[in-house]
C-alpha cells in the first residue's frame, strides 16, 4: 500500500511517499484490540511536524509512516467493538494515518454522519475533542467570555465553532489577516490582532475585568500576557506550545489573583479517572449528530504533497485544518 514514511528526522521534507506493507496486528495503545481503518483523508496537528523533528514528548523513531488523525472506513473491529465493518469514522493514532490502511483505536474514534466528507471527518476527532475537553476542564458557563490564542489553527477554530454549544463569547487571538478572517468564519465573538496592544483590547471587550477563561494553544513570549488577561479568580487551559517554546510562570500571580490554570491531555487523565475517553466521546459524537460542529478546513493537499502540507504546519502559515486525502 502507499503510505508517507518519514525517513529521518530532520524535518516535514524527509517525508516521502512509499509503498510499504498492510498493517498487522493492533495499535501499540489499543491492547491487542485490532480496529483496522481504510484511509480516505488525513487531518495533522501539531505532532505532526513536532514528530518530523523528533520534538515531540510521545514520538518514535524514524522510518515512520506519518499522520495523526484519520477518516476512513471501518475494515475490521473486535467483535464486542461498539463499531462494525462498513462504520464511517474519525479518530487519532497518533502516528499511521498517512496511509491507505491504518490501525486505530475504538476509544479515539467518533463516527461521521453521512452528509460530512472524509476531508472534513479528518478535523473533527482531535481538535473536537480537544476543544470539547479544554472548555470541560475550564468549567466554562453560559454567559463567560474565552480568550483563545492561536485561534486560526485546527484546535482554535474548533473552540471557537464550540462557543454557541457552551453558551460562551469568545475572543480570537490572531497573528494575521487571513488568520482573523478564518476566526470570524469560524465563529469567533470578537477577533483581536497579537501585532497591536491585545491585552488592553481584551480588557477593553470586557469591560476592563478581563476573560473568564483562556485556551492557550501558543505559550511562548505572549504567555504572560495571556495569564494577564484573566479576571480575578479566572481559569486557564494549557493545550500546547505552538509558539516554540514553554514559558516560565512566577506563582505569585497565580496567588494574588486566584487564578487557575491547568493541562490537558485526556489518555493521561483517563489512567487516573477511568471514563475520561468515553464522555469526552459522547460530548462530541452528540454535537456531531446534531449537526452542530463545523470544522474549518484551511487546506487540503493530495498525498504525493504531504510534505508541503507539514511544512505549512512547521512554518505556521497554515490556517485552519489541514487535510491530506489518501483516497
Amino acid at each position: 500500500m502507499r503510505a508517507v514514511v518519514v525517513e529521518s528526522l530532520d524535518g516535514p521534507r524527509s517525508a516521502v511517499v512509499r509503498d510499504i506493507p498492510a498493517p498487522t496486528g493492533a495499535h501499540p495503545r489499543a491492547g491487542g484490540r485490532r480496529v483496522l481503518v481504510d484511509v480516505h483523508a488525513v487531518g495533522l496537528s501539531f505532532i505532526d511536524p513536532l514528530q518530523t523533528w523528533g520534538r515531540y514528548q510521545g514520538g518514535v523513531a524514524a522510518p515512520y509512516v506519518c499522520g495523526s488523525e484519520v477518516s476512513g472506513v471501518v475494515a475490521e473491529a473486535p467483535d464486542d467493538s461498539w463499531l462494525i465493518p462498513g462504520d464511517r469514522i474519525s479518530g487519532i493514532v497518533w502516528q499511521g494515518a498517512m496511509a491507505e490502511q491504518a490501525l486505530a483505536l475504538d476509544d479515539f474514534v467518533v463516527k461521521l454522519p453521512d452528509t460530512m466528507s472524509y476531508a472534513e471527518g479528518a478535523g473533527i476527532y482531535m481538535n473536537y475533542a480537544t476543544a470539547w475537553y479544554a472548555l470541560d476542564r475550564a468549567g466554562a458557563q453560559p454567559g463567560e467570555t474565552v480568550l483563545v490564542t492561536g485561534a486560526a489553527g485546527g484546535v482554535g477554530t474548533c473552540v471557537l465553532d464550540l462557543g454557541p454549544a457552551f453558551g460562551v463569547e469568545t475572543i480570537a487571538l490572531v497573528s494575521s489577516t487571513a488568520k482573523e478572517q478564518m476566526a470570524k468564519a469560524a465563529g469567533a465573538t470578537h477577533a483581536v490582532r497579537t501585532d497591536t496592544d491585545w491585552l488592553t483590547a481584551v480588557r477593553d471587550l470586557t469591560g476592563g475585568r478581563g476573560v473568564e477563561v483562556f485556551v492557550d494553544m501558543v505559550g511562548g513570549e505572549q504567555f504572560l500576557d495571556t495569564v494577564r488577561s484573566l479576571r480575578i479568580g479566572g481559569r486557564g487551559v494549557i493545550v500546547g506550545f505552538a509558539g516554540g517554546s514553554i514559558p516560565e510562570l512566577k506563582m505569585n500571580r497565580l496567588l494574588l489573583r486566584n487564578l487557575t490554570l491547568t493541562g490537558i491531555t485526556m489518555d493521561v487523565m483517563e489512567t487516573e479517572h477511568p471514563g475520561t475517553l468515553e464522555r469526552v466521546r459522547h460530548g462530541v459524537q452528540k454535537l456531531l449528530d446534531e449537526g452542530r460542529l463545523t470544522p474549518a478546513i484551511g487546506a487540503v493537499y493530495p498525498l504525493e504533497q504531504a510534505a508541503d502540507a507539514l511544512a505549512a504546519l512547521d512554518e505556521r502559515t497554515a490556517v485552519g485544518k489541514v487535510v491530506v486525502e489518501v483516497r
